[in-house]
C-alpha cells in the first residue's frame, strides 16, 4: 500500500497561528499572539508544547474550517473562551455555557484566600462544608475541593442552566461525590448551616454596564454582572442573611469591586461581620474580603 503524501499546499499549526494572531492585532484584540494560540490549540486539543513539536504540521480541510470560522467570530468581538466553550481557572478547565459567568484570574484571588481558612476548619473539626452562592461554573467551590480533599460544598444559582453547567464540571474534575449545585435566589432554599460561605456576586453599577468591553457587555450573562444602582444590592442580602447560616467560627469570603471595600466592610459590620482580612488582585486593586462574626456576636 502506498502511503499518503501530505498536502504541502496547506498551511501548517505555525503558519495558522501566525495568520490568526496578526489579524487579532490588527483588529486591536488583548494579547494577539497568545489569543491565537488559546484558541487554536483549543480548537485542535493540543497543549502549547504539541503546538511547538507539531508547528509544521499541515492541517486537514475540515480543521482548516473550523479555525477560519472561529478567528472570524473572535473578529466579531467574540472572546476566545467563549468560542471554546471552556476555560481553564485555578488549574481546572471548566465548561461554560450562556449562563455562566466566565471565570477570569483575579477570581483565583479569592480561593487563595479561602484555602487557609477552609483549611484550619478541616484541621479543626475533621471537614468543611461550603456554600457557593451564584456559583456559575461552580469555579470558586470546585477549585477549593480540589486541594482540600476533607471539604464539600453547595453551589447555588438563580440560572438552572448555572447549576448544570456546575454539575457537568464537578463530574469533569472527579469531585462529583464532594460538590452539589441547586437552582435558588440566595439563601431562598438554604436551611443548613456552612462553614465558610464564598461569593462572586454581582457587583457592577447598573449605569456602568453599558460602559463595560464589549467582550463583557456582550457574552457574560447581565445578571451575574448588575449589582444595582450602587453595586452593592447582592452584598446587602449575603450581609442581612449569612449570620443565620453561618457555623459557629466560620468564615464569609467575598470578591468585590475596586472601589467597594469600604462600602462593603460598612454592610457587614452592620450586621455583627467584622472584617478579618482584605486581598488586592493582580491589578493591585481591591478585590477580596474575608468576613467573621465580630468578638461580641460569636456564638
Amino acid at each position: 500500500m502506498t502511503a499518503a503524501i501530505p498536502d504541502t499546499s496547506a498551511p501548517t499549526i505555525a503558519e495558522t497561528v501566525r495568520a490568526a494572531g496578526r489579524r487579532f492585532a490588527e483588529a486591536g484584540l488583548e494579547a494577539p499572539e497568545r489569543s491565537a494560540q488559546i484558541l487554536i490549540c483549543g480548537l485542535l486539543d493540543i497543549g502549547l508544547t504539541e503546538l511547538v513539536l507539531d508547528a509544521r504540521k499541515p492541517l486537514d480541510v475540515e480543521a482548516q474550517g473550523r479555525i477560519a470560522s472561529a478567528v472570524e467570530r473572535a473578529m466579531e468581538g467574540e472572546p476566545v473562551h467563549r468560542i471554546l466553550g471552556r476555560r481553564e481557572f485555578y488549574g481546572l478547565e471548566l465548561g461554560l455555557n450562556e449562563e455562566t459567568l466566565e471565570p477570569r484570574p483575579d477570581t483565583e484571588i479569592l480561593v487563595d484566600a479561602a484555602l487557609p481558612h477552609v483549611s484550619a476548619i478541616v484541621a479543626r473539626r475533621g471537614g468543611c462544608d461550603i456554600l457557593d452562592l451564584g456559583t456559575g461554573t461552580g469555579a470558586i467551590a470546585l477549585a477549593i475541593l480540589s486541594k482540600v480533599a476533607q471539604a464539600r460544598a453547595l453551589g447555588v444559582d438563580i440560572s438552572e442552566k448555572a447549576v448544570h453547567a456546575a454539575t457537568q464540571n464537578a463530574s469533569r474534575h472527579g469531585l462529583e461525590q464532594r460538590f452539589r449545585a441547586m437552582a435558588g435566589d440566595w439563601f431562598e432554599n438554604i436551611s443548613d448551616s456552612f462553614d465558610v460561605i464564598v461569593s462572586n456576586p454581582p457587583y457592577i453599577r447598573s449605569r456602568d454596564i453599558d460602559r463595560l468591553d464589549d467582550a463583557v457587555r456582550r457574552h457574560d450573562p447581565v445578571r451575574a454582572l448588575d449589582g444595582g444602582p450602587e453595586g452593592l444590592d447582592a452584598y446587602r442580602i449575603i450581609a442581612q442573611e449569612a449570620d443565620g447560616h453561618l457555623a459557629q467560627g466560620g468564615r464569609i469570603i467575598l470578591e468585590t469591586g475596586f472601589d467597594q471595600h469600604d462600602a462593603v466592610i460598612d454592610l457587614f459590620g452592620d450586621h455583627g461581620l467584622e472584617c478579618l482580612e482584605r486581598r488586592r488582585d493582580l491589578g493591585g486593586r481591591d478585590r477580596v474580603l474575608v468576613f467573621a462574626r465580630a468578638a461580641s456576636q460569636a456564638r
